[in-house]
């Protein structure tokens, strides 16, 4: 396995772990807003939007974090890609 194989592979997984969490409180304040399920007990519905509007940025970086590794490992995989020797 070359470098940019391993880099991706722990790349992938550590945004993966990150964003779980992630992910959670994002849904979670979306319901606290929204007032479904008795999440809107909580938290008030300006908080929960402002912290849920923190989330976007950090969301969509560890989305991008995560996917392009995946998807070059998986084309990679696939045959797609050709596999970089070792050096």
């Amino acid at each position: 396995m070359n470098k940019l194989n391993i880099v991706s592979l722990k790349m992938l997984r550590w945004s993966g772990w990150l964003l779980l969490p992630l992910v959670m409180l994002f849904l979670l304040t979306g319901y606290i807003m929204d007032g479904r399920y008795g999440f809107g007990k909580l938290l008030d519905e300006k908080s929960a939007l402002t912290f849920h509007r923190m989330l976007h940025l950090p969301l969509i970086v560890l989305v991008v974090a995560h996917v392009v590794p995946a998807v070059y490992l998986a084309m990679q995989r696939w045959g797609w890609i050709k596999h970089r020797k070792e050096q």
